[in-house]
């Protein structure tokens, strides 16, 4: 797998914040000045407190592994805050039957001084840059803002739902799985949580593998959790003893009821025996009135678990966004579950990758080539929507509807058809 921090920066970005008087740079990782100045930045940048010590240790340790960036004024010393921030990494990203390298884009912030002068194009644009110099097929983000990247190519691939239970109302109708469910310490939760899902990740399209930070902070073991003492973790084990499925949470108490809302940080389970337990566990736990937990997959089960489905409040919204910068690599590395014969006009303004291409799928698997005849062109969008479609998350019919596919009707149902994985696809974790 490509490592990131082997890729220089962009020249062209460089050469463009230049000219404003900014410094364009890596982030020396080996430097305390450096990297600590990179992390208060980025704190500022999504309107964080400043970090304490032990949350910048902590953090130091995280960022070693990814490519830095900073933005600085021309002048700036080592160890002056940048004015802007990004990091990046390539990690596997499920697709359906298997797994395509995807170069991961996080810490996005411009200062509110430096707003309006460009600094996040040259960012976002440096960075598929980056990747497509590094042969990465495919860039993908998690966003605080949905405006902002579509003008990149980016598009949201992987919805997901915010589910908001009321217990009393929704009552429980499924039954009890055999199995266990038992309570386990911070630090056990930490590493199952990591365990749990570097399986579960596998299971759907759409999932990246976590990273130590991410399970110490859910866990409460980590500094930078600002409830860490409210963590709290259960996990179930099957009929032979092995663990399956494992839930991070919180209890908060209901003002003036004496009764309490649970807060599910992480559901992770590879079994629907173990899905089902942990929802149980949930919903009929003594004192709830009311559970939540996001992140979850839009075909999740749980309203039909439960005797009142009106008992559930399911919000579905956008999380995972994708950009593919190969068209051709890209569609090549999954899997399709009906055959498919189109040609695709694909719009790239940036001109990573578009065209005409031909998708052949036979079997299952893609065949894709230039098509020398735009005449016989089935359907016409643009890489946002390609980008869209990739993982089958988002369906065709409705971006036709919606004018960003060009195609007849027919045509979008078979690209559905073809397209549509055995599980919507999930993404449980920001990053």
């Amino acid at each position: 797998m490509t490592d990131a921090r082997d890729i220089p920066v962009d020249p062209a970005s460089a050469a463009r914040l230049a000219d404003q008087h900014l410094t364009y740079r890596l982030i020396d990782t080996e430097s305390d000045a450096d990297t600590v100045a990179f992390l208060r930045a980025d704190a500022r940048g999504f309107l964080g407190a400043e970090p304490a010590e032990d949350e910048i240790a902590v953090d130091r340790a995280g960022v070693r592994d990814r490519r830095n960036i900073g933005v600085f004024a021309a002048e700036s010393a080592i160890g002056d805050l940048p004015v802007a921030t990004v990091n990046s990494w390539v990690t596997p990203l499920t697709v359906p039957g298997g797994e395509i390298d995807m170069w991961a884009i996080s810490s996005v912030t411009v200062s509110g001084t430096h707003r309006r002068r460009g600094i996040a194009r040259a960012l976002l644009e440096g960075e598929l840059r980056a990747a497509a110099s590094a042969g990465v097929a495919i860039a993908g983000l998690t966003v605080s803002e949905a405006t902002i990247y579509g003008r990149y190519g980016f598009e949201s691939a992987v919805p997901v739902a915010r589910i908001a239970v009321d217990t009393r109302r929704a009552g429980w109708a499924a039954g009890t799985p055999a199995g266990r469910l038992e309570y386990i310490d911070r630090d056990s939760l930490k590493a199952t949580l990591d365990a749990v899902h570097e399986v579960e990740r596998t299971q759907r399209a759409g999932q990246i593998p976590g990273w130590d930070l991410r399970w110490g902070r859910m866990a409460g073991v980590a500094s930078g959790n600002p409830a860490a003492n409210k963590v709290r973790g259960v996990r179930y084990l099957d009929e032979r003893g092995h663990v399956r499925g494992v839930m991070a949470y919180s209890l908060n108490e209901i003002p003036g009821a004496f009764r309490f809302e649970m807060s599910i940080a992480k559901l992770s389970s590879v079994t629907p025996d173990a899905l089902t337990a942990l929802w149980g566990f949930a919903l009929q736990h003594d004192l709830v009135d009311r559970v939540t937990a996001d992140l979850r997959p839009i075909d999740d089960p749980l309203p039909w678990l439960v005797k009142d489905r009106r008992g559930v409040e399911l919000s579905v919204h956008d999380h995972g966004w994708l950009r593919v910068l190969d068209a051709a690599a890209a569609l090549r590395a999954r899997v399709y579950r009906a055959p498919l014969d189109v040609v695709l006009r694909v719009d790239d303004p940036l001109g990573f990758t578009g065209g005409s291409l031909r998708l052949t799928v036979v079997n299952g698997r893609a065949e894709v080539s230039r098509s020398a005849t735009p005449a016989t062109v089935d359907a016409s969008l643009d890489i946002g929507a390609l980008s869209a479609l990739y993982l089958g998350g988002v369906s065709a019919v409705q971006l036709r509807a919606a004018g960003r596919l060009d195609a007849a009707a027919e045509v979008a149902a078979s690209i559905d058809d073809a397209f549509r994985p055995t599980q919507a696809p999930a993404l449980s974790i920001w990053y």
